[in-house]
């Protein structure tokens, strides 16, 4: 049985509103992966999603670049051990050569990009700034028109591809995705396996105890179409003009959303809590 710690018991109040009792019971009923107790809360007390963690799990940044035509664009991002050194001025021109390298040869295999030069270079950063810096990922959108939105100093970055419209409607719909967070362009994009894991926590909620058969499919049909709604880029209130919705706001402009790639910096990775007085006293022990 893992171990349930005050701070993990606090991220899951956080994140999801509820108790602190509550939130240690579900944790130490999923053996400390708060992402399953997250799950159980759902099912058990109807509450809607929980927030994202409210810490990434690494420092960096994102780099965006666009064709001039808009024919294609590209996101880099580069991570590093703490924000400090992610705000470093041999860290922010790195960063940026790798995007030029990215955006020239549209070569998205960090391992190639990173080589030779760009190789020595990464090694003589690591060695200025004393912390390792890691490129960690490039995507590309190609084809159409794309526009793209780069929030605050690189955390979230958007790439939009649209058919038809201008680079302005490209970068007000990225710009909703940074803010928004669709998963998808269209509820018929969602995939089966999303569809199948809500469907089960909807159908595990309380409410749905007891009633008939075709009620609770009902119920869940509604539900579905709501999370459906509430997950579509094409269907959610343009974070600009609520009383529109994207899909609409695209429309009326003679265009349609093809795709979307939306990167959060640090997102995926993890970072193991270190105990500093702890660890301190060890290296002062041994």
């Amino acid at each position: 049985m893992a171990a349930v710690s005050a701070a993990l018991v606090k991220e899951l109040r956080d994140r999801t509103g509820l108790g602190m009792m509550e939130c240690k019971k579900a944790l130490v009923a999923a053996n400390a992966d708060i992402e399953v107790a997250i799950e159980e809360l759902r099912k058990s007390s109807g509450m809607k999603a929980a927030k994202k963690a409210g810490r990434t799990a690494a420092e960096g940044t994102i780099i965006i670049r666009v064709a001039d035509d808009s024919s294609y664009g590209v996101l880099v991002e580069i991570n590093s051990e703490t924000d400090f050194a992610s705000r470093d001025e041999g860290f922010i021109s790195f960063a940026n050569k790798v995007a030029d390298v990215v955006f020239a040869t549209k070569e998205t295999d960090m391992a190639k990009v990173i080589s030779g030069e760009m190789l020595e270079a990464r090694e003589a950063l690591v060695q200025k700034i004393g912390e390792n810096i890691t490129p960690r990922r490039a995507v590309i959108i190609e084809g159409g028109l794309v526009g793209g939105y780069l929030h605050g100093n690189g955390q979230i970055a958007v790439l939009t591809q649209l058919e038809g419209g201008d680079a302005e409607l490209a970068k007000d719909v990225s710009m909703h995705v940074a803010a928004v967070a669709p998963r998808v362009v269209r509820g018929e994009d969602m995939p089966a396996e999303a569809l199948e894991k809500e469907e089960e926590i909807v159908r595990a909620q309380p409410d749905m105890a007891g009633k008939p058969a075709e009620i609770v499919d009902k119920m869940i049909v509604g539900r579905m179409k709501k999370f459906l709604a509430e997950n579509s880029l094409t269907e959610q209130p343009f974070v600009k003009n609520p009383e529109i919705k994207v899909g609409q706001l695209v429309k009326d402009a003679g265009a349609t959303v093809t795709s979307f790639i939306r990167l959060e910096v640090g997102e995926g990775i993890e970072v193991a809590e270190v105990d500093f007085a702890a660890e301190v006293a060890a290296q002062l022990k041994g």
